[in-house]
């Protein structure tokens, strides 16, 4: 097989194992936030359900992305991550591609919307619990009125949670987290250090439809926060399925590829 033909094959591997497990659904045009957003038991608006953008992330060149033709637009200044890097953090990422992307050890990314497509909400009085498709994981959210983050919590790949409403938003504060991982789960350079900090705004618009924003600040790496901010709609089916992360052996063709192609080691 040529060479060039092997990395298109390697990468579109690595590239389904990020895929979700949801049904394929063509996205529709029509639609909009309409219905009234439902109530809690304790009166905030009720998040509970599985949300995703609509459609499942296609194949592009073996990467996963929009359909699209001819070469990709270079995205706006400040609308990735890495956009924002500091000039040591830069140089850093020019040494780095996908083939160095934690995820291909089955490292999981730093996680929840909205660097996933499909993820869940369960609500009750005391806390919420995010369970996300990709690699099948969990965050648990305490929102007790006065809840701190824990002393004991050692630094991890999704870090500590601690929620509060405000008003109609449900506001997270993520800290503690490990430096391990990447933001992006899609082979996108996205490198952090131990000093991010996430704040997520979680606001349900309608009875179909919630707005997910998140501000990701790292005064380590980043030389101003950087935030992202989604509209989500509720899924048509009720739960999220099993996606787990198996195929490391992808690593090894990813590396024996670019070194083939670019002779990079």
């Amino acid at each position: 097989m040529h060479s060039k033909s092997l990395c298109c094959v390697v990468l579109a591997a690595a590239a389904a194992a990020w895929l979700t497990a949801a049904p394929i659904t063509a996205q529709d045009a029509n639609w909009k936030p309409e219905g009234p957003v439902p109530t809690a038991a304790a009166g905030h608006p009720d998040l509970t359900g599985v949300w995703w953008l609509g459609f499942e992330p296609a194949l592009e060149g073996g990467r996963v992305g929009a359909v699209r033709s001819g070469p990709a637009p270079e995205p706006p200044v400040g609308s990735t991550f890495a956009s924002l890097y500091q000039p040591w953090a830069k140089e850093k990422a020019k040494t780095l591609s996908d083939k160095d992307d934690p995820s291909l050890r089955c490292i999981a990314s730093v996680g929840g919307p909205p660097t996933t497509n499909v993820f869940q909400l369960v609500q009750t009085p005391k806390l919420v619990v995010l369970l996300q498709e990709t690699y099948h994981g969990f965050r648990i959210i305490p929102t007790e009125a006065g809840r701190q983050h824990s002393e004991l919590q050692a630094p991890s790949y999704w870090g500590d949670s601690v929620g509060k409403w405000e008003g109609d938003t449900l506001v997270v504060d993520v800290t503690t987290f490990n430096d391990r991982n990447w933001i992006s789960p899609q082979g996108v350079v996205s490198f952090h250090s131990d000093a991010l900090r996430v704040t997520e705004r979680y606001r349900r618009i309608a009875a179909n439809a919630m707005e997910v924003e998140k501000t990701f600040d790292d005064p380590k790496v980043l030389i101003r926060p950087w935030v992202s901010k989604k509209t989500y709609r509720l899924a048509p089916f009720d739960q999220v399925m099993e996606a787990m992360c198996t195929n490391t052996d992808t690593l090894a063709l990813m590396e024996a590829a670019a070194k083939q192609n670019y002779g990079k080691k």
